[in-house]
């Protein structure tokens, strides 16, 4: 009985570590030293998810350069939706992002705002914004990367295999701007949504979707200048940081813990730091 026991534990072991799907049973890791996503070389904390082609890469959407501004850098080209997910889940946590843009842009969105997005607590299957699982992304709560608009919560909807849609939802003090826009307000009312978009609170009420959008009160970086994005989340709260500056916060989230996910999304995007840092570290 003994010698079964154990043989049904390797065998359950082998199975969880090939398949990224059986591995989400894992539990989610809380940081208790700084963990570099990027390690400065390779992919290697992360796995490939493009719409039609999976897992596979044929136009190297993702790839590590050897030099960006004098460093090494992950390159998203754009060109293919998806994005790279995390091996692994992580909750409570302090990420930090270094992004610029690059020159490209592809499709629908050739000359439109240069878009990307990282993708916090992603879960359940790979492709589950499409509920035949080619969709480009995972059902989460977005920090959104958009010229003019970054730093934007959007709650993300996702399948399950029998075709039930689950969506997160965040409670957060809000107004309404000139265009009926929900817009990030911290003495605002409070609101609980669970679709749509949360515009940080600088967002131009004249923003546009053309290529180099930027408004009078954008905290991001311009042009091809490196941005630090920051986000806080503990438990239920997420607090979205712009080079320093607190521009959305959210509590009461539905989704408190899951996988990471860097966006391809039509525009050429470079990362040169995706670390993670345990709370209390600053």
């Amino acid at each position: 009985m003994m010698h079964l026991r154990a043989a049904a534990a390797v065998v359950l072991l082998a199975a969880l570590t090939a398949s990224p799907a059986l591995a989400q049973v894992s539990a989610a890791i809380t940081p208790t030293e700084v963990i570099k996503l990027f390690d400065g070389r390779s992919l290697a904390n992360f796995e490939t998810w493009l719409v039609d082609h999976h897992s596979n890469d044929p136009e190297r959407v993702f790839s590590v350069v050897d030099q960006i501004d004098g460093a090494p850098a992950i390159r998203v080209s754009g060109q293919v939706w998806g994005g790279l997910l995390t091996r692994q889940a992580y909750r409570d946590y302090r990420l930090i992002v270094e992004f610029r843009w690059g020159g490209a842009t592809w499709g629908d969105r050739k000359s439109r705002a240069r878009d990307s997005g990282v993708l916090l607590h992603a879960q359940g299957r790979p492709g589950n914004t499409g509920k035949d699982f080619n969709g480009p992304w995972l059902r989460s709560i977005e920090f959104q990367i958009i010229e003019g608009g970054v730093g934007d919560i959007l709650p993300v909807a996702g399948f399950e295999e029998d075709g039930t849609q689950i969506r997160p939802a965040v409670t957060t003090t809000t107004r309404k701007d000139r265009d009926g826009e929900t817009v990030y307000d911290e003495k605002g009312a409070p609101n609980t949504l669970s679709s749509g978009r949360i515009n940080w609170w600088g967002r131009s009420e004249d923003w546009a979707d053309r290529l180099g959008f930027r408004g009078t009160q954008d905290v991001e970086s311009p042009g091809f200048e490196w941005t630090r994005i920051e986000a806080v989340v503990e438990g239920g709260k997420l607090t979205y940081y712009v080079n320093g500056k607190l521009v959305n916060a959210a509590s009461d989230s539905s989704f408190k813990d899951g996988k990471i996910m860097i966006q391809s999304e039509g525009a050429e995007i470079y990362f040169r730091r995706i670390e993670l840092q345990p709370l209390q570290s600053r």
